[in-house]
């Protein structure tokens, strides 16, 4: 349970309406009721619910007009509401210390404050940072390190001599430092590449429920500070991937792929390997990268082109069926046209 006037000081807002209004939870603006706050990141979505809406209080953007309910007033209110919701958010259902089910190496070190869930393994000397919570199943392997603060939620693997920085966030399935996808092709089969290299996961990064980060063939594996990585998501040996990107589910990354910072990789959406894409690039959903990409490029498609030829390609394919009906129409035309010349061409000199 809250106070808006709190909530109000909590995202730095302008309340308009009663500070001692009591907010006992958050919910979508189409669902809220009367104890309840929601948002509307912008004016046609005010304009849209305002009316509709039940919710008992509102975070609206700092130009809104007329809201009819009490309201904070925000440059940014889809910011503002992620930080309502921290509010709200319930703790790692885990219990402080290391469960007796755990089975923690003898030569492991932890930090103050490391809670450690049932059935987890730590394995020969891993270190874990103050703070850190593993949950339920979690497997940490030889002379992995894990920073302060972390959050591994359960049954993430996180394989030998690889490490991980501070704040980090593992959900749940999450593998990170199995070998790459390496084999030398032969007439009798396949040999097994081995990878010795290792992965670096820096502060601040997220990675959803099972997605893999592949270690390096020999060499690193980078995922940048502040990256946030969405589920099922597949990253090869050896990639670089920049700080502050965004990695929508299901997307792949091929091996030794460069990705520069702050890139956007939409759903679906994968780089071929050994490529560079630069910084600030957005593939859009279901993009294929098969070249390089220059800083600030947006594309899309299979394989990605800048995105407004891509979209200048799409309107022509939907104008096929009618060009095809034309062209038909236009051959028939041509085949009678050219009929009738030849029956004059072949026509016997008698009747001429």
């Amino acid at each position: 349970m809250r106070r808006l006037g709190d909530l109000a000081k909590l995202t730095a807002g302008e309340l308009v309406g009663s500070g001692n209004l009591v907010i006992e939870g958050v919910a979508p603006i189409a669902e809220a009721g009367p104890g309840e706050i929601s948002f509307a990141e912008n004016l046609k979505v005010l304009a849209k619910y305002k009316d509709q809406t039940q919710a008992g209080a509102l975070i609206v953007p700092k130009e809104a007009q007329e809201v009819g309910r009490p309201h904070i007033k925000v440059a940014n209110p889809r910011l503002a509401f992620a930080q309502v919701l921290q509010e709200f958010a319930w703790s790692p259902d885990v219990k402080p210390g290391v469960d007796p089910s755990a089975v923690v190496d003898e030569t492991a070190e932890l930090g103050k404050g490391v809670i450690i869930g049932p059935q987890v393994i730590v394995g020969p000397g891993a270190k874990i940072g103050k703070g850190t919570i593993l949950m339920g199943g979690v497997y940490i392997g030889a002379e992995t390190v894990l920073g302060e603060n972390c959050l591994l939620y359960p049954h993430a693997c996180i394989r030998e001599r690889v490490k991980l920085g501070n704040r980090v966030i593992i959900h749940a399935g999450v593998v990170i430092g199995q070998d790459g996808f390496g084999f030398v092709s032969l007439p009798s089969g396949h040999v097994k590449v081995p990878h010795i290299g290792t992965v670096i996961i820096e502060d601040d990064v997220e990675i959803g429920a099972n997605s893999a980060i592949e270690r390096g063939t020999c060499g690193t594996t980078v995922i940048g500070r502040g990256t946030k990585i969405g589920n099922l998501v597949q990253v090869g040996h050896n990639v670089r991937l920049g700080e502050d990107c965004l990695v929508v589910a299901m997307t792949g990354i091929a091996g030794s792929a460069i990705v520069g910072n702050r890139v956007v990789l939409a759903g679906q959406s994968g780089i071929a390997g050994h490529l560079t894409v630069g910084d600030n690039c957005v593939v859009a959903a279901r993009g294929l990268v098969a070249g390089d990409l220059a800083p600030n490029s947006f594309v899309s498609g299979f394989p990605a082109r800048p995105h407004k030829e891509n979209m200048r390609i799409l309107a022509a394919e939907r104008k096929l069926p009618e060009l095809l009906r034309r062209v038909r129409q236009l051959e028939q035309q041509l085949a009678s046209i050219l009929e009738d010349d030849i029956q004059i061409w072949e026509a016997p000199e008698d009747e001429e």
